[in-house]
């Protein structure tokens, strides 16, 4: 695959205040055009597509920007042209007095372009008065993202959604509204079941096999203890463990003996809180969404959920098979089917969620502002702390891959401070994804900045 590369820089605009004496002086910064990101992912484009540029301040006044295009595997007017038409390799860009921003119009004139061609756009030139090559100079298409920001739309201080990133792609803010679903049936070798412990839901087997017998009368006695938030440690038992081991779900190994796998007592966790919480705070859980029983079992590569109301005295059945594209497959109690949650397992590295955690000697607990890795997928990651390496000066070079971490909580609620609503700005980390990836990461915000919960940000850089 053709990967093309291109320089990470941060967009600047710069005031200088200057005293002398008794008089301030302020002087305006210089008048900057960048690109608004560093790349696009080529196998995501249409044929025709925007490359945005913008500006550190309106234009008072007419100009242009150079751009000179350097491409390898790619001819132009052949598999690809702009608008504006380049002439001897060169973008003249019109700057027009009162706008902000520009765009270049990227036409794909050719199905041929892959990851073997290599298409750059640079900043040459700004034929503006008082003005700088500063900032996103450079900008290129690709199959790899090489970095940039991203805000993932988590919902605000809900946080009703489960955001799902891919970082060397453009496309990398897929969210689901995290009550869609209810059970998660791995499509890997083993026969596993997660539970959705973004809802806080909970579980716990019981001696009966049958599953209509099983009533709300004879688990009545367990349901204070299948929960989250008890401060019962005996209740991580009833979650899936946080590190993201598959052999650690709170519902067993499915056998291909029937009689060993039994009827699940099964807590649905709580509906997405819609109450508006004091600024800086999170409302994640809203009313209770009550109890199922549910038994799976097995037949051939496929696995069979029964499922029903506690005092139902019969059951419902469906047969759910393995799709090896994604990590799980989902079902959802509200619409009786499969719902699609995650994107394929290779398409996603990081995930803004709440989520179920353990804390030591209190059982299961509810977290807001999580992050988790993709494991299933052999995404990796580890934090650096500032004292020991800059994030702005941490190259491939200083990447340890001894200190690489399957736990999928690596990143968790470390980067952010509830109490004082800010991120920790002397962490970041280092994630290598399933393609042998590495990118650096910092978070930026955990707020809006009316001070609410719920708008993260985020910027990252490959490292090469």
């Amino acid at each position: 695959m053709k990967t093309i590369r291109i320089t990470l820089f941060v967009m600047s605009t710069v005031l200088l205040l200057n005293s002398c004496s008794e008089e301030i002086h302020l002087e305006t910064g210089p008048f900057v055009v960048g690109f608004e990101s560093l790349s696009k992912n080529i196998l995501a484009l249409e044929n025709q597509d925007a490359i945005d540029l913008i500006y550190s301040e309106p234009a008072t006044k007419n100009g242009a920007v150079l751009i000179v295009i350097k491409a390898e595997n790619a001819i132009y007017g052949v598999d690809f042209s702009t608008i504006p038409e380049a002439i001897d390799n060169t973008i003249k860009l019109y700057i027009t007095a009162g706008d902000i921003n520009n765009s270049i119009v990227f036409n794909k004139l050719s199905t041929t372009l892959d990851e073997t061609s290599e298409i750059n756009f640079t900043i040459t030139a700004i034929n503006y008065d008082n003005s700088n090559i500063q900032g996103y100079t450079s900008f290129a298409i690709n199959t790899s993202s090489l970095g940039g920001s991203v805000t993932p739309e988590v919902g605000g201080p809900n946080e009703v959604n489960q955001v799902f990133v891919d970082l060397s792609s453009d496309e990398n803010n897929s969210f689901t509204q995290r009550d869609s679903w209810d059970l998660g049936f791995y499509n890997g070798d083993e026969f596993r079941v997660t539970i959705n412990g973004s809802i806080y839901m909970a579980t716990k087997a019981l001696e009966e096999t049958n599953i209509d017998l099983v009533t709300e009368a004879s688990v009545s006695s367990l349901q204070a203890q299948v929960a989250v938030g008890t401060f019962n440690p005996d209740n991580a038992a009833y979650v899936d463990t946080p590190n993201g081991n598959i052999l650690e779900t709170a519902i067993d190994e499915i056998s291909e003996n029937d009689s060993e796998n039994p009827v699940y007592l099964l807590n649905l966790g709580y509906e997405i809180g819609t109450d508006t919480p004091t600024v800086g705070s999170a409302a994640i859980a809203g009313n209770d969404r009550g109890w199922k029983k549910i038994r799976i079992v097995r037949t051939a590569e496929n696995y069979i959920l029964q499922y029903a109301n506690l005092n139902d005295t019969s059951h419902k059945e469906i047969i759910i098979s393995k799709d090896v594209a994604y990590n799980f497959k989902h079902f959802s109690f509200n619409t009786d089917t499969f719902v699609h949650v995650e994107p394929e397992k290779e398409k996603w590295d990081i995930c803004f969620t709440v989520f179920t955690n353990l804390i030591t000697n209190s059982g299961s607990y509810g977290f807001s502002d999580f992050v988790i890795h993709n494991r299933k997928a052999n995404v990796l990651s580890y934090q650096v702390d500032t004292q020991d390496f800059n994030y702005n000066d941490f190259s491939l070079a200083n990447v340890n891959t001894s200190n690489f971490l399957k736990d999928q909580t690596t990143i968790g609620s470390n980067w952010r401070d509830v109490f004082n609503r800010t991120t920790y700005s002397n962490l970041f980390y280092i994630i290598k994804d399933s393609d042998e990836n590495i990118y650096k990461l910092k978070f930026l915000s955990l707020t809006n900045n009316k001070g609410e919960r719920g708008y993260p940000e985020f910027e990252y850089k490959l490292l090469q």
